[in-house]
């Protein structure tokens, strides 16, 4: 009698934990980029689509940094690959301090360029990292289950940001003073956690996606490893993964202008409700690794596409307090699709996993161009803005609904 596959193993538990807390700490730089999008256009007085290079600077770096990152952690190894990352994380922050002090936007954005490049790196390796500690066929639950705590970063960063940055009566709500004092807090809290990770003992791993998995059978098979690109299941996923993080990234850009125009809460009040659709993002997660023993992911990665489909519709009516609601539910069924993808697209690589992994962190690029795009619309109509990502989600749909036939061995 075949027992489930174990979520990991005891030997893991502890380098899974720490690992899981590297996604929070992304998840915290992510979000503060989109407070920092609607701050700029306070302080420096740009406008929605110029101020979307935030999120061109932030994502952009995923697609300069992924496939160096990706080589280095294959040289260098997973340890080695996320000190890099914690130490370019914390450069980019300090560097908010002459960024801050030139009142320069385009210092801001080679601030958050190195910065992201630190994210990305993390990205990079903490993903196929998480996929490697336990059974392959349990992967998708350990990468959505580190990745609900990528949720709690982004409810930690908004929430600070809102207090820190755009609160309404405090003294520097209307200058970058806040901002450089909160990212060299930011950057010294990284420097404490590369210098303990630095003393953690990593123990030597045989990845997870060494096995090929058929699931039209659901039964293990051996094959000879593909070429990447000739890898159909893998392919689509770098081309969903774009089209995900486009979604998000232009989604969450201009979460807090929807929120001031739309339903006439102040910046700080509606920072605080991205951090509660943060919070909903994080309860997707952990709701999505639940019914992943039950559903299988690319199915349930099809549904939640489904669902956000129509939340989008809703919330591009600007029908008020409906739409915002509708606003907040997008995270929720957006919740799962990063990690389902990033998972579903490294299984049967083998010995390509982390260079496959490198070129899925590449597809995040979408966040970077969405944004201003969306903000061309934004300009005139922020709600019809919501349209766009309506494209973004009948790809993941598609990607979803396919998965079965294209990571069907030949």
């Amino acid at each position: 009698m075949d027992q489930k596959p174990a979520f990991t193993e005891p030997k893991y538990r502890v380098i899974l934990f720490f690992v899981t807390a590297l996604f929070m700490l992304w998840g915290i730089a992510i979000t503060l980029g989109d407070v920092l999008n609607r701050h700029f256009q306070n302080v420096l007085h740009i406008s929605k689509s110029h101020s979307g290079l935030v999120q061109l600077s932030i994502f952009g770096a995923y697609a300069v940094m992924g496939i160096p990152a990706g080589l280095f952690m294959k040289r260098f190894g997973y340890k080695k690959g996320i000190l890099l990352g914690l130490f370019l994380y914390a450069f980019g922050a300090f560097l908010f301090v002459p960024a801050a002090d030139a009142v320069s936007f385009d210092f801001f954005r080679i601030a958050l360029f190195i910065l992201a490049c630190g994210l990305a790196t993390l990205e990079t390796v903490a993903h196929p990292f998480v996929a490697a500690l336990g059974d392959q066929r349990t992967s998708d639950q350990r990468i959505n289950f580190s990745q609900a705590f990528n949720g709690l970063g982004g409810v930690i960063g908004p929430t600070l940001g809102g207090y820190f940055i755009l609160k309404g009566q405090q003294i520097h709500s209307n200058d970058l003073i806040a901002v450089k004092y909160l990212y060299v807090i930011i950057g010294s809290v990284i420097v404490l956690i590369g210098v303990l990770f630095l003393f953690l003992k990593v123990p030597h791993l045989t990845h997870a996606h060494n096995e090929v998995i058929d699931y039209e059978n659901a039964e293990g098979n051996k094959k000879i490893e593909k070429k990447l690109i000739h890898q159909k299941h893998y392919v689509f996923a770098v081309v969903a993964q774009f089209f995900n993080v486009a979604a998000q990234g232009g989604t969450w850009a201009y979460f807090i202008n929807y929120g001031h125009e739309m339903v006439h809460l102040s910046d700080e009040r509606a920072a605080y409700f991205f951090s509660l659709s943060m919070i909903m993002l994080m309860i997707g997660r952990f709701t999505g690794t639940f019914l992943m023993r039950y559903i299988a992911p690319y199915r349930l990665l099809s549904i939640f596409a489904a669902a956000n489909i129509v939340m989008c519709l809703i919330v591009a009516q600007g029908a008020g307090w409906l739409s915002f609601i509708a606003l907040l539910f997008i995270n929720f069924f957006f919740s799962i699709m990063f990690p389902t993808i990033f998972s579903l697209g490294l299984k049967n690589l083998g010995g390509k996993t982390q260079q496959g992994s490198s070129f899925i962190v590449m597809g995040v690029i979408g966040g970077g161009l969405f944004p201003p795009l969306m903000g061309l619309i934004a300009n005139h109509d922020i709600a019809a803005a919501y349209y766009l990502p309506i494209i973004c989600y009948i790809v993941i749909f598609l990607f979803g609904y396919c998965y079965p036939r294209l990571a069907k061995p030949n």
